[in-house]
């Protein structure tokens, strides 16, 4: 295949420049479109084969209903969202060209792709498919394959419960009153490093982990389960039962 140009909307920040730089390093010609900057959409996609969405959740299916219908048969769709089921329809209603979903499951910080998952959910075509999966397993990505109903059920897990541990936490500390620096000289490591992961989420990327919890299509079971569990729990400890609670911890198969 011939070495195509890749444009990325929404390309100026975050993982979206991460993308940029990954794919500049890899020998690709990378164009970026954002809100101020950039080609237009319609330039964008005359110059470049592939056209990846990197926005924020909330209006990645308005970006993809704009420059879809853009796109020709031979061209390829990618987004980077954090949810696949969703964004992928809209891009296959909205364009003819061929669609994969890609989620890193990793953020703008890291330095290098080895090691690190990122899921890839092809959807319509088989002409890109080879190409995109070469490059992140020749970059020693681990390449996870799979339907977007049954990656947004693992999201609802390993982000949305977990975000939503975080975000619980990090009110109930503020809640107590306490100051930082008084929290901070009582920590264990354990404590210290729950601490640095409330401080970004309470900080610039609270938009980001804000619609990971709340547009998850499977996060309403979780939330019972949640309140199911916590609910049992706090009539164990108001009880004061120690060997209760010792016995819930002892009897559930984690990971069996």
């Amino acid at each position: 295949m011939k070495q195509p140009r890749i444009g990325i909307i929404g390309g100026s920040g975050g993982i979206g420049r991460w993308f940029v730089d990954f794919f500049q390093k890899e020998g690709y010609e990378v164009h970026i479109s954002g809100r101020h900057t950039g080609p237009s959409y319609p330039e964008l996609v005359q110059k470049c084969a592939v056209v990846i969405v990197s926005v924020p959740i909330t209006v990645t299916s308005q970006v993809i209903k704009q420059v879809g219908p853009l796109m020709p048969e031979t061209s390829l769709l990618m987004d980077l969202t954090s949810f696949k089921d969703k964004p992928i329809k809209a891009m296959l209603k909205f364009s003819r060209s061929e669609v994969i979903g890609l989620h890193p499951l990793f953020g703008p910080k890291i330095k290098s792709i080895a090691g690190h998952g990122l899921v890839i959910c092809p959807a319509r075509g088989k002409t890109w498919r080879p190409w995109i999966k070469n490059i992140f397993i020749k970059t020693k990505a681990n390449v996870i394959e799979t339907t977007p109903r049954e990656h947004d059920q693992w999201m609802a897990l390993v982000q949305g419960l977990n975000h939503l541990n975080t975000i619980t936490m990090g009110l109930v500390l503020n809640r107590s009153g306490l100051k930082l620096k008084e929290l901070e000289t009582y920590s264990t490591p354990m404590f210290k490093t729950k601490l640095d992961i409330i401080k970004q989420l309470f900080g610039r990327e609270s938009r980001l982990y804000s619609e990971i919890i709340t547009e998850n299509p499977h996060i309403n079971q979780i939330l019972k389960d949640y309140d199911k569990i916590l609910a049992e729990l706090t009539e164990i400890i108001r009880r004061k039962d120690s060997q209760k609670l010792q016995n819930v911890l002892d009897s559930t198969p984690l990971f069996s």
